[in-house]
C-alpha cells in the first residue's frame, strides 16, 4: 500500500501551487460584477492555505492511479552496498567519484565482453552528483550521480588512436591508463604524457600497431566535434545493451555479492608534474 503521507506529498505537488510546510496554496478563479455601463465582467484570483496532513481522506483512484510507479519509487531506497570512504567530485578526473564510475564500467564491460578492456573513459559532466557519503549506499545515489540514459559501447582503436585519445581525457575521468599533466597558466590541466597500466599497476607503452578496446558512452560518441572526434575513426563500434546507470549498478551490486565494500579510492591514474594550481593562480602577474 502506498504511504499516506508520500500521496500527500504527491497530491499536494499536483492540486497546489506552491506546497509549504504542510500546506498549500489553492489558487481558484473568481469573477467580480460588471462596472456600470460595461458588459465585460472582472476575472482575479484569490488563495487560500489548505494543510496537507492526516487529516486528508485518502483517494482511491489516486492510489489506483499511482500504483504502477510506487514499486519503482520504492526500489529507489534500496540499499545495493557499502561505501568505504566518501566519494568526491573535486580533483582531476572528477575525483573518487569520476573513479569509481569507470572502474565500474570498465568492469561490467569485461565481464559482459568476457575479455579484458584496456580503458573506460567517461566525461565529469555526467557526474551530477558532488559528493556520496560513506556508509549505505543506496539506489537512490546512482540515479541523482547518473541521471541521463547515456548507453555504453565498446570502440576498437588502433595504439596510434588511443594514443590520440589520452591526450584529451586530462579533462575528464578514466580507468586504464597513467597520464601526466601540468597546470598552465589558465589554470587548466595539459598533457605531458601518458602510458597504459595493466591489472598488477604496472605502465606499459601503447604499441601503435596495435588494436586496443575502449568502453566509454554515446554521448561521447555523438558529439559531432571537439576532443572526442577520434572516436568516430574507430575500427569498430559496439552497442553493449547496457546503460551507464545500470552498469554502476550492477558494479556496486557484484562487490557486495562477493562481500566487499565499495572503497574510494584515488590513485596515480593522472599525475601533476610542476607546481599546484593554486601556486599558479596567485602568482603575481
Amino acid at each position: 500500500m502506498i504511504n499516506k503521507h508520500n500521496l500527500l506529498r504527491v497530491l499536494a505537488l499536483m492540486v497546489f501551487v506552491v506546497p509549504v510546510f504542510g500546506q498549500g496554496t489553492a489558487i481558484e478563479p473568481c469573477q467580480t460584477p460588471a462596472k456600470p455601463g460595461s458588459t465585460q465582467q472582472q476575472t482575479g484570483t484569490r488563495a487560500s492555505l489548505l494543510p496537507v496532513d492526516d487529516s486528508v481522506p485518502t483517494d482511491k483512484d489516486v492510489e489506483k492511479m499511482l500504483a504502477p510507479y510506487s514499486e519503482k519509487v520504492r526500489e529507489l531506497s534500496k540499499v545495493i552496498g557499502r561505501l568505504e570512504g566518501n566519494l568526491s567530485k573535486k580533483g582531476v578526473g572528477g575525483g573518487s567519484l569520476g573513479y569509481f564510475v569507470t572502474n565500474g564500467i570498465r568492469a561490467q564491460a569485461q565481464a559482459k565482453l568476457g575479455k579484458p578492456v584496456t580503458l573506460a573513459v567517461m566525461n565529469v559532466g555526467g557526474l551530477r552528483k558532488n559528493e556520496i557519503s560513506a556508509g549505505e549506499l543506496k539506489a537512490s545515489d546512482i540515479f541523482e550521480l547518473l541521471p541521463f540514459e547515456n548507453a555504453l559501447v565498446v570502440l576498437e582503436l588502433t595504439g596510434t588512436q588511443l594514443a590520440q585519445l589520452l591526450q584529451v581525457v586530462t579533462r575528464d575521468a578514466q580507468a586504464g591508463a597513467r597520464i601526466e599533466f601540468k597546470w598552465n597558466d589558465r589554470d587548466r590541466a595539459d598533457f605531458i604524457s601518458g602510458k597504459l597500466v595493466d591489472a598488477n599497476g604496472k605502465e606499459q607503452d601503447i604499441d601503435s600497431q596495435k588494436i586496443y578496446t575502449v568502453v566509454t558512452i554515446d554521448y561521447l560518441l555523438q558529439v559531432a566535434g571537439g576532443p572526442y572526434v577520434i572516436l568516430k575513426e574507430a575500427k569498430s563500434t559496439t552497442p553493449l545493451n547496457m546503460t551507464l546507470r545500470d552498469a554502476v549498478m550492477n558494479y556496486v551490486k557484484s562487490e557486495t555479492a562477493a562481500g566487499r565494500p565499495v572503497r574510494s579510492i584515488v590513485d596515480d591514474r593522472f599525475v601533476q608534474i610542476g607546481p599546484d594550481r593554486k601556486t599558479i593562480t596567485e602568482t603575481p602577474q
